[in-house]
């Protein structure tokens, strides 16, 4: 197992007290990611994250993505966070597996509870039968898998090995199934080159930003091309008000 550490950082957040050495990454080429060699392109891995609204820290979060039995792989994301009387915890755990790049989803799990209505939503996908499967209402659709359809987690990693098999491209476009089985496009744009000072370090990244104009929502989100274009920032703002911010502060290799 290896951990790279955060840097130490003063009671002012994420001002740096000295450099700290990182493992080496291995430099990144455009070749295809294929189902054999993805863990050598991808290892497993567990990434924590702060939360923050305004710049105060309000929570967590963790990524991570480990291997299984088949060829499945599990990805998974959590965020936990309180603010003032506000409290929320949400869980998201998807099952894939890979092809030729391309991420293909077998299930989806998400829960939410916390302050309000607490929610959960269970799929599982068929791409032979074409259909997919509300476990949580017993009810099954029938979807069009041949444009790469993925749901809500898995699009961030076929993100990311996009990414990885081609860093100069500057448009991603993806078909996202709804929690309620509906099915919309995902669009992000390359947004720039940006260097940036997080409680993990310092950092060189890519942006990339998706926006929603009908409800005046953007999100930029932030990929280190040195950890294989692990995202390592996020940021939403709507109607020009801050919604949170997420910057990576440790990264486990497994």
């Amino acid at each position: 197992m290896r951990i790279i550490s955060p840097l130490l950082f003063l009671a002012i957040p994420f001002i740096s007290l000295a450099n700290t050495a990182k493992i080496a990454t291995p430099p990144i080429e455009a070749v295809q990611v294929q189902q054999s060699s993805f863990s050598k392109i991808i290892p497993a891995y567990r990434a924590t994250y702060t939360l923050l609204h305004k710049s105060d820290p309000v929570g967590t979060a963790i990524r991570e993505l480990s291997y299984l039995e088949d060829d499945k792989i599990k990805y998974h994301y959590e965020t936990d966070i309180s603010w003032l009387i506000f409290s929320d915890k949400r869980s998201e755990t998807s099952i894939v597996t890979i092809k030729n790049s391309q991420v293909i989803p077998l299930s989806y799990d998400y829960q939410r509870e916390g302050t309000g209505r607490d929610k959960y939503y269970q799929w599982q996908y068929d791409l032979n039968a074409k259909t997919a499967t509300d476990l949580k209402n017993d009810k099954t659709i029938t979807l069009d898998f041949s444009d790469g359809l993925l749901d809500k987690l898995s699009y961030h990693l076929q993100n990311r090995i996009d990414l990885i098999n081609n860093p100069e491209q500057k448009r991603f476009i993806y078909p996202v199934i709804s929690s309620k089985g509906s099915v919309k496009s995902y669009e992000y744009l390359y947004d720039g080159k940006e260097e940036l000072m997080l409680p993990y370090g310092l950092i060189k990244t890519i942006r990339l930003k998706r926006e929603i104009i009908e409800k005046k929502r953007i999100t930029y989100a932030w990929f280190a091309p040195e950890l294989n274009f692990l995202l390592v920032k996020l940021y939403q703002v709507k109607a020009g008000s801050e919604q949170f911010e997420a910057q990576l502060t440790t990264l486990e290799l497994k």
